[in-house]
């Protein structure tokens, strides 16, 4: 869900001109190559803004797969753990399909969740190269052009 959150904030920043200098390119003896695309063409600044946000959220990502908290994926979760049996016990009855519909903060919430934001990125991702355009002008006429 935080992929959908970062789309569309970036939506709103360039529908408002958030972004200092959206179409300008980055300056090669500046940046180096960290600003070339193919190795022949430079990257706007706002590439430069999603790309180093992206880059933040999976050191953010890395980081909580090494140190899992109970309720995560049992993968590196510490057998003497307090909630390792029950993490495991969980692991062991699969939601299925289609998860049982819980409203609040339950595991078949996020399990649908989670299945929701995927098959919406999925479809953004056929969508832009459907239609030859980018994911921000497709996610902003999905929403009726509130953005920008």
């Amino acid at each position: 869900m935080f992929g959908w959150v970062f789309i569309c904030a970036t939506a709103y920043a360039k529908g408002h001109g958030l972004i200092p200098d959206a179409a300008s390119t980055l300056d090669l003896k500046e940046w180096g190559t960290l600003a070339t695309i193919s190795g022949k063409y430079t990257i706007t600044n706002e590439r430069a803004i999603v790309l180093i946000a992206n880059a933040h959220f999976f050191a953010v990502s890395l980081l909580a797969t090494i140190c899992p908290l109970p309720f995560s994926d049992p993968l590196l979760l510490d057998p003497v753990n307090d909630n390792y049996e029950k993490t495991i016990a969980r692991n062991n009855e699969p939601f299925g399909y289609l998860p049982e519909f819980k409203t609040g903060l339950t595991e078949e919430a996020e399990i649908l969740n989670g299945r929701m934001a995927m098959l919406g990125l999925v479809t953004l991702i056929f969508a832009t190269a459907i239609e030859q355009k980018p994911m921000l002008d497709i996610v902003n006429e999905w929403i009726g052009g509130n953005y920008y």
